[in-house]
């Protein structure tokens, strides 16, 4: 067993960020270690700032979430070290992923962002992705951030229905 538990927090994020096909958000990651009690929040953060400047992760950031995804180096990391995982942790973190898989699934599959265009509008981006590959991106246009920022916090409950009357009126044949 390891003794530093910091140590033990770094090799449960790359098994967690190795078994989903997508990357993780820090609320996803944080709810799992806050529900089971392995450690507090801002240790959690430090764990990740570490393993981040390490390499061993890399990040996709957006006005509000951050995505953590395991890289190459923190594969082989965690192919190496990855036994000093107790087999109940690992329990744990399977049946974690497994009750949440479709909410973290959905969760991770749905990205809006905004920017600031040359024309000085922002440009809100929408996607919807299932695991690494895209099934729709789409841009607006809007006048002030207070919109930009309305429709990047409805695109997460709004996206089936949106994905859904754009696929039935482009596919009606009409």
């Amino acid at each position: 067993m390891l003794s530093e538990p910091k140590t033990l927090y770094k090799l449960m994020n790359l098994y967690m960020l190795k078994q989903v096909n997508f990357p993780l958000t820090n609320a996803q990651l944080t709810d799992f270690f806050l529900e089971h009690e392995y450690t507090t929040y801002f240790t959690l953060q430090q764990v990740l700032n570490e393993l981040l400047e390490s390499g061993l992760i890399k990040t996709h950031s957006n006005h509000n979430s951050t995505r953590y995804e395991i890289t190459r180096e923190g594969e082989e990391t965690l192919d190496f070290f990855g036994n000093n995982i107790s087999q109940a942790i690992i329990d744990d973190m399977d049946q974690y992923l497994k009750k949440n898989r479709i909410k973290i699934r959905n969760e991770a599959g749905v990205l809006a962002d905004y920017y600031k265009s040359t024309s000085q509008d922002f440009v809100v981006h929408m996607e919807i992705r299932e695991g690494k590959n895209s099934l729709m991106e789409l841009s607006l246009s809007v006048p002030t951030r207070e919109q930009a920022e309305a429709i990047c916090a409805q695109w997460q409950g709004k996206s089936p229905e949106v994905y859904s009357y754009l696929m039935k009126t482009l596919m009606s044949g009409e």
